[in-house]
């Protein structure tokens, strides 16, 4: 089961299990959003294939109980996303990351054999003061949708202690490339460019980030899912080489070989000033490391963008 499965991530996850000759049922509230129709459409393409099963419905209203009987791992993805819209409507966000977590939680407690795995957040370090961040690190989110998270991982702790359940928690580090939200950095970005517009840029560009490609992503989640190991195990899954905004900037001038204007505005409210996460506990235990370069990750993203998204305005 995925939920979310029509998101970024969500999509990315399904195509890759149906490819493997797996079965999905994929359940997501299609709520407006961000990319209502491009996400319509992806749910259409999924349905394509027999081995997908599509629930439209809000986890908080889905009867997940009977589903998840015949149900080996949940990729728990479905969520409210934004750092920035978090502060604005809080309820939705609580309701989306943790109300709707624990009926998750709640319907695997009544079918222990399931697996879960969680997709946590970097959020969940606030702004930290060592680098790479390990995972040990005490939590001191920023941001409302930073706290959402680290309640859903507390959940996962308090599930596992008491229904000896397996249980994972992933803490993406800003995953980007191809079908990225219309609302994230790089999708704007990359349209902007290709439209002859400024790049609208938070703070000055200084800020750093530890990108991850979303098939890295997507290779660490399934990675997780596999085999049960009982309680609330947690990893980071990040790309391994943090960089500046302003570098990135550059990275998109050159690929597409433009000049490009950027726009600064006022730092956005729950934004670190830097990321960075230490991947070594998941390399000793699942295996797992990022092979995907940021310059070949964004060329990916781009190409997606020129075909796909680059007449429409973020």
């Amino acid at each position: 089961m995925v939920t979310g499965c029509a998101g970024f991530i969500g999509t990315h996850l399904v195509d890759r299990v149906l490819e493997g000759g797996g079965a999905v049922i994929g359940i997501d509230s299609l709520a407006p959003t961000y990319d209502s129709v491009g996400r319509r459409l992806q749910i259409q393409r999924l349905s394509e294939n027999e081995h997908f099963e599509f629930i439209e419905g809000d986890i908080n209203r889905v009867d997940l109980t009977e589903l998840v009987a015949d149900v080996d791992v949940i990729y728990h993805l479905a969520a409210r996303p934004g750092v920035r819209a978090s502060w604005r409507d809080f309820g939705t966000a609580t309701d989306a990351n943790i109300l709707a977590t624990q009926k998750v939680l709640d319907a695997i407690a009544a079918n222990p054999d399931t697996r879960l795995v969680f997709s946590s957040s970097s959020s969940v370090y606030g702004s930290a003061d060592e680098f790479p961040v390990p995972e040990s690190r005490p939590l001191a989110p920023i941001s409302p949708y930073g706290v959402t998270k680290a309640a859903g991982e507390a959940l996962l702790s308090a599930y596992a202690s008491q229904f000896d359940l397996s249980l994972t928690s992933l803490r993406y580090f800003t995953v980007y490339g191809p079908r990225q939200r219309s609302d994230m950095a790089f999708t704007r970005w990359i349209r902007c460019a290709l439209q002859g517009r400024p790049l609208p840029i938070y703070g000055d560009g200084k800020a750093i980030r530890d990108f991850t490609y979303v098939d890295d992503v997507v290779t660490a989640t399934l990675m997780a899912g596999e085999g049960i190991v009982p309680g609330h195990r947690i990893f980071n899954v990040a790309g391994g080489g943090p960089v500046s905004i302003n570098e990135v900037i550059e990275m998109i001038s050159r690929l597409l070989d433009v000049e490009l204007e950027v726009r600064h505005s006022e730092p956005s409210r729950g934004d670190p000033i830097r990321t960075g996460g230490d991947t070594s506990l998941i390399e000793h235990e699942l295996s797992w490391s990022p092979v995907t370069p940021i310059e070949q990750g964004l060329r990916d993203q781009i190409e997606w963008a020129r075909g796909v998204g680059a007449q429409r305005r973020p």
